[in-house]
């Protein structure tokens, strides 16, 4: 298979040539659209209320916040900053940009289809976490199942048919949380110093200084990973790279150092002074000691209602994604199904499990974004356009990736997680057991890192598929 040769454009699918580039008369500077995005999905309570967990429970303060600031780095500069300039530059969504890694074929089910089926994850995550939210704030466990059914399917509904009229109100709704954040600091940040590790935590030569570090890591970048793909999508909006850089720096590196950054803090002052017991790392538990019952109540249904843009966000773009990938299928009922799953995932408590979640979403997308980071490497820079059928290079590359992330994850049972994988590799690239733990205890960014190696070395030799011309319209509105 010639990289460099090409094949008729008649072999491309209706997706690809009836595509209209987003014009650049409708981009807007990076503070109206990709910053405020990516800021919103960070203010999210889900992601910085127990995210101090994977910090503190084994490490030190210090160690927690260096986590912090590798983590946003990695999240902006490995899988947000090629995504985003690919969308910048095409005015194209995620699932026909992606024809470039996996091919105009496979492009429809990867990163096409798993996109929309990984939102309803995302919705699952939203809805076990608003519910819990409201049933502490009325003080009532018996409303957890019934707000569950009413979040997701309001969600669903919403994304389906009114997601234009939720986006107005969401532009202020962030400002909750960051209150509470605030807050939170306000209560517990002076004391955060005083904050100490149980010794064989605070011991750094026993290496869990490093492992509380590759913890935090991993849940930032695995909560992060479909969004950075999305920057496609979300930068499509964008009027230039500039845009891309300062979007990424203001609403990636900086929402997470912040978000991140404060939840830890709080947490660490709320231990200090003993307002919590040393199992709880969740932040509104540390404010629920500080604040009157009705007021906590209040807080509890503000975050929750800040929630709800999201969890229409996410069915949005589940509902585009399954109208791309089954045009055939009612998107009532695809995304009523997943709805459905969705409760599922929540009722049951699954998807309360963000360790194992967001190593599923992070193996699943880490492979994608370094395939597509080392494709547009390889191109000079550029989209190359569409590839015939289902690029060799790219599935490879996801496959051995996502084998590498997933392994790992709590949710696999022992008995098919062995560490004959991570031992093969050690012993093929001639390390020490620095890949094995960076393997289980950072495993998007191993599987971003397997992805990138894959795809470039089957690059290499000769096993991507042939490039398909656009038609000529389309290709000059791409460049």
């Amino acid at each position: 298979m010639n990289n460099q040769a090409t094949q008729p454009a008649g072999q491309l699918p209706g997706y690809i040539t009836s595509a209209v580039p987003n014009p650049k008369s409708n981009r807007a500077p990076w503070y109206k659209n990709t910053a405020p995005t990516y800021a919103g999905i960070f203010l999210w309570f889900a992601f910085w209320d127990p995210i101090s967990r994977n910090g503190l429970s084994p490490g030190t303060l210090g160690a927690t916040l260096m986590g912090i600031v590798i983590g946003a780095l990695i999240c902006h500069f490995l899988f947000f900053l090629v995504p985003g300039r690919l969308g910048m530059q095409t005015g194209l969504p995620l699932y026909i940009v992606g024809a470039s890694t996996f091919g105009a074929m496979g492009s429809l089910i990867m990163p096409g289809l798993l996109m929309g089926v990984l939102q309803f994850g995302w919705l699952g995550v939203n809805t076990f976490y608003s519910s819990t939210a409201l049933a502490a704030g009325f003080k009532m466990p018996g409303l957890f199942v019934p707000i569950c059914i009413i979040f997701a399917l309001g969600a669903a509904f919403v994304g389906l048919k009114g997601i234009q009229y939720v986006a107005k109100v969401s532009t202020y709704l962030p400002i909750i949380p960051l209150v509470v954040l605030v807050m939170g600091l306000v209560f517990y940040g002076g004391s955060a110093g005083d904050y100490k590790a149980a010794p064989a935590a605070a011991d750094a030569a026993s290496g869990s200084g490093v492992n509380a570090m590759l913890l935090m890591i991993s849940a930032i970048v695995g909560f992060f990973a479909t969004a950075g793909a999305a920057g496609v999508d979300i930068c499509m909006s964008n009027r230039n790279k500039s845009d891309v850089s300062m979007g990424g720096i203001v609403g990636i590196i900086i929402a997470i150092v912040f978000t991140a950054g404060v939840s830890c803090i709080v947490m660490a002052g709320a231990h200090a002074t003993g307002a919590v017991d040393s199992s709880a790392f969740q932040m509104t538990a540390a404010l629920e000691k500080k604040l009157s019952p009705g007021l906590f109540a209040t807080v509890m249904i503000g975050l929750t209602l800040a929630a709800f843009p999201g969890a229409c966000f996410s069915s949005f773009i589940a509902a585009n994604s399954f109208r791309t990938t089954m045009p055939k299928v009612n998107p009532f009922i695809s995304v009523g199904i997943g709805a459905v799953v969705s409760i599922i995932l929540a009722v049951t408590g699954v998807a309360g499990n963000l360790a194992s979640v967001f190593g599923l979403i992070g193996a699943s997308f880490g492979p994608i974004c370094g395939a597509m980071m080392v494709d547009y490497l390889l191109s000079g820079g550029k989209w190359t356009g569409p590839r015939a059928g289902f690029n060799p290079a790219g599935w490879i590359a996801w496959v051995l990736g996502f084998i590498v992330g997933i392994l790992p994850n709590p949710m696999i049972p022992d008995i098919v997680r062995p560490n004959v994988p991570f031992g093969l590799v050690t012993s093929f690239i001639g390390v020490d057991k620095s890949w094995s733990l960076l393997c289980v205890s950072c495993s998007p960014v191993a599987a971003f890192i397997v992805g990138a190696v894959v795809y470039l070395l089957c690059s290499k030799m000769g096993m991507r598929s042939a490039v398909v011309p656009l038609p000529a319209a389309l290709a000059e509105a791409t460049k």
